[in-house]
């Protein structure tokens, strides 16, 4: 079908809890029609209600981001009901046990990896596939990454390897992007306060083996944060934003 004129289209993946679910919600209040994507129906269903109350218009649809057929099907959708994508929030992710990397399973590695760096290549390439073909021509892409795209925890190679990947693919996508007029940023986060990131409160292992109590801050901050990135004109991009809070170690982790 062909795009509804003057509506904004956005897609965030793993939208159901946490960072998703806060994106999800701030850019609903931005005018967007949000497309919210998981594993789990439930809390997007709930998510659809509570905006529809709102007055804003959601569309649930699971998702397993490991999956291509899965991928596939979710942008199908977007482009059978919406005809457009103007905003895509890559979320989606996951961690693996703190543990040494010789206690690490090759099926612990590979989950994060499947997740991580392969679900959301494919993510990238069906919202650059969709950017790409449709009138007008263009959109932009935001990944999350994180603050061990840059520097890493104690025992998270799995994670930090995986992250690391998702600077290399944001920076390819954002150079491939400029002859279609798709902008691609990422955004790293540091300790925003969610149920993924609670037990910071409780203690975090430190390099010097140490366990602290780390800062947090309101996971609201990074919804801001995506909202700016997605107000921008296509003539415009973040590449890469750094949202910690203030007094975690990450300037002279370690």
């Amino acid at each position: 079908m062909s795009s509804l004129p003057g509506l904004k289209v956005a897609l965030v993946t793993g939208a159901g809890s946490g960072i998703g679910r806060a994106v999800a919600l701030q850019l609903l209040k931005d005018g967007f029609a949000v497309v919210l994507a998981g594993r789990r129906l439930e809390p997007l269903t709930a998510l659809v209600a509570q905006a529809e109350a709102a007055g804003q218009r959601a569309l649930a649809v699971v998702t397993d981001v490991r999956d291509a057929a899965s991928v596939d099907s979710l942008f199908a959708t977007i482009e059978r009901t919406f005809g457009r994508l103007d905003v895509a929030f890559n979320n989606a992710g996951i961690g693996a046990p703190a543990v040494p990397m010789d206690e690490l399973s090759v099926e612990q590695w590979k989950n994060v990896i499947d997740t991580n760096v392969t679900g959301l290549f494919l993510c990238v390439r069906g919202a650059f596939g969709l950017m790409r073909r449709q009138v007008p021509q263009g959109g932009r892409i935001i990944n999350n990454g994180s603050i061990s795209a840059h520097t890493p925890r104690l025992f998270s190679a799995p994670y930090t390897a995986s992250k690391h990947a998702v600077l290399g693919l944001t920076k390819s996508t954002s150079l491939d992007g400029r002859a279609y007029n798709i902008a691609c940023g990422q955004i790293d986060i540091g300790n925003a306060l969610t149920d993924m990131t609670d037990r910071m409160t409780q203690g975090v292992l430190q390099p010097d083996g140490e366990l602290k109590v780390e800062p947090t801050m309101d996971v609201q901050h990074v919804a801001d944060a995506v909202s700016y990135m997605a107000s921008l004109p296509l003539s415009a991009n973040v590449l890469n934003m750094t949202v910690m809070a203030n007094s975690m170690p990450f300037v002279g982790r370690g």
